[in-house]
C-alpha cells in the first residue's frame, strides 16, 4: 500500500487488502450456500459450513484446480483469515460461556450429573486406552506420550453443546424433558471438558508437571477473580445499558478479548479465556443480550467461516496414506461407543427406558464445531499430528451429522416421543415426583 498524496490511497495488485478483498466473500457465501443446502437433508447448518471449509481446502479445491485455490487464498493473505477466523473463534466461544447455564452444576438431579459423568468418563477411559496404541503411528515428533494421551481423550469426551441445542430446535425438542435433560447433560459434560482441556494445555505449554501445576493454579486463580469481579460486571454493564448499546458491545468485546490475553499470558490457549468470560459474565440483562445478539449477527457469519477455511487448509483427504483409514474407522468407532454407549448406558441404569436412553446418547454424541475448536487448538500446539487431525475432523463430522437422522428416527413422527414426561423421566425424578 503506497500513499501518494493526502488523502488518496493505491493498492498494488500484491496487497494483502486486495486478494481479502476477494477471499472473504468468497469463503462466506461458500459457507452460507453450503449451510442452507444441507438443511434441506435434515442437517444443522454447521454441517454445511464444516464441509465448505473442507471441500475449498487441498481436498477438494487444492487437487482438482490448485491454481485456482491459490488465486483465492493467496499465501499472503492466509495470516489475515486465520487472524480473523481466531478472533472469530473467540466470540463464538464467548457466547457458547454466556449461554451455558451453570446452575445445572449445583441444582442438577442424580440422573443428569450420572449420564454427564458416564458420558465423559468412558470416552476418556476408551480414548486414552486408545491413544496410547496410536501414539507410535500418529503421534507427531518430540510430543510426550502423556499430553498426547490426555488430549485424544478429550477430544473424544466433548459434546457440541451449542449445536445440539441448534438440533433439538429445528425438531422442536427444546422444550420437550428429553430436550431440556440433554441440555443439562451436556452443560455439566462441557464445563468439565474444558477444566479438562486447560489442564491438558498447561501439560503440554508448560513442559513439567511442576510448570503445568503452576500454570493451572494461575487458571483458577484468574477464574476466581473473574467470578470475585462478577458483581462489579453486572453494575458496569448495567450502567452502561442505560447509556448507549454501543458502549455495552464495547465493554463486552474489549473483555473478552483481554481475557483471552490474560490467559494466553500464563500458558493458557486463548480461547479458554474467551469462555470463561462468557461464563462469568452476568446473564439476563437486556443490554447484554442485545450486545450478544450483536456479536453473534456479525461475527458468525460473516467471520467464523474463515475459521473454516483455516480448519480445511489442514485437512486433506489425498495426504492419508492408506493404511490410515483404518485408524480412522477405529477413531470412529471407539468416539461413538464411549460417547453414545456411557451416555446412553447411565440413562438406562436410572431407570429410563431404552428409547429414551438411545436418544440422550445420539443427543449426546454430537460433536459439532466445539470438537473443531478442540482440534484447532490441539493442531496449534503441535500436540496431533496433521494426517490425526484430519481422521479425528472426519470423525467430528460424521457424529454431528449422524445425530439429526438417528433422532428423528428415534423421536418418530411426534416431536415429544408420545408419552407424558413422567414416563419419560429417570427414576430419581418419578421419586421426586412422588414425594411432592
Amino acid at each position: 500500500m503506497s500513499t501518494h498524496a493526502p488523502g488518496t490511497l493505491e493498492l498494488s495488485v500484491s496487497d494483502p487488502l486486495v486478494s481479502l478483498l476477494v477471499a472473504v466473500p468468497a469463503v462466506v457465501l461458500a459457507c452460507q450456500a453450503a449451510g442452507r443446502a444441507v438443511r434441506y437433508i435434515g442437517q444443522p447448518p454447521v454441517i454445511g459450513e464444516i464441509l465448505a471449509g473442507i471441500l475449498i481446502g487441498p481436498s477438494l479445491l487444492g487437487w482438482l484446480a490448485p491454481g485456482i485455490q491459490q488465486h483465492l487464498l493467496p499465501p499472503s493473505v492466509l495470516p489475515i483469515t486465520s487472524a480473523l477466523g481466531s478472533l472469530a473463534l473467540l466470540v463464538f466461544l464467548f457466547l457458547i460461556g454466556l449461554e451455558l447455564d451453570l446452575r445445572s452444576l449445583r441444582t442438577a438431579r442424580r440422573s443428569v450429573i450420572s449420564v454427564s459423568l458416564a458420558g465423559l468418563l468412558l470416552p476418556l477411559a476408551l480414548g486414552s486406552a486408545f491413544a496410547t496404541a496410536m501414539y507410535p503411528h500418529l503421534a507427531p515428533p518430540g510430543v510426550d506420550r502423556l499430553p498426547f494421551t490426555l488430549f485424544v481423550a478429550v477430544a473424544l469426551a466433548i459434546t457440541a453443546f451449542p449445536v445440539l441445542a441448534r438440533i433439538l430446535a429445528d425438531r422442536g425438542l427444546e422444550a420437550t424433558p428429553l430436550g431440556t435433560f440433554a441440555m443439562a447433560c451436556a452443560a455439566v459434560d462441557d464445563a468439565l471438558a474444558w477444566c479438562l482441556l486447560t489442564a491438558v494445555i498447561s501439560l503440554r505449554t508448560a513442559g513439567t508437571p511442576t510448570a503445568a501445576l503452576t500454570t493451572l493454579a494461575l487458571a483458577a486463580a484468574l477464574a476466581l477473580a473473574a467470578t470475585l469481579l462478577r458483581p462489579a460486571l453486572a453494575a458496569v454493564l448495567t450502567r452502561a445499558g442505560r447509556t448507549s448499546d454501543d458502549l455495552v458491545l464495547a465493554l463486552l468485546f474489549a473483555g473478552l478479548c483481554l481475557t483471552a490475553y490474560a490467559t494466553d499470558g500464563i500458558g493458557v490457549h486463548p480461547a479458554v479465556g474467551a469462555f470463561l468470560f462468557g461464563v462469568v459474565t452476568p446473564r439476563r440483562l437486556p443490554a447484554v443480550e442485545r450486545g450478544a445478539a450483536r456479536l453473534r449477527a456479525v461475527f458468525l457469519p460473516l467471520l467464523l467461516p474463515l475459521f473454516f477455511v483455516d480448519t480445511g487448509l489442514h485437512t486433506d483427504f489425498s495426504a492419508l496414506p492408506a493404511g490410515q483409514w483404518g485408524w480412522g474407522a477405529a477413531i470412529l468407532a471407539v468416539a461413538v461407543l464411549g460417547k453414545w454407549g456411557g451416555a446412553a448406558g447411565a440413562a438406562r441404569l436410572t431407570g429410563s427406558d431404552w428409547r429414551w436412553s438411545a436418544a440422550v446418547g445420539t443427543l449426546m454424541n454430537c460433536r459439532g464445531l466445539t470438537e473443531l475448536v478442540v482440534l484447532g487448538i490441539g493442531r496449534q500446539l503441535g500436540v496431533i499430528s496433521d494426517q490425526l487431525f484430519t481422521l479425528l475432523v472426519i470423525m467430528a463430522v460424521i457424529t454431528t451429522a449422524a445425530t439429526a437422522p438417528l433422532l428423528r428416527r428415534l423421536t418418530g413422527h411426534d416431536p415429544r416421543m408420545s408419552a407424558p414426561a413422567r414416563e419419560r423421566a429417570p427414576a430419581d425424578d418419578k421419586a421426586r415426583e412422588a414425594a411432592g
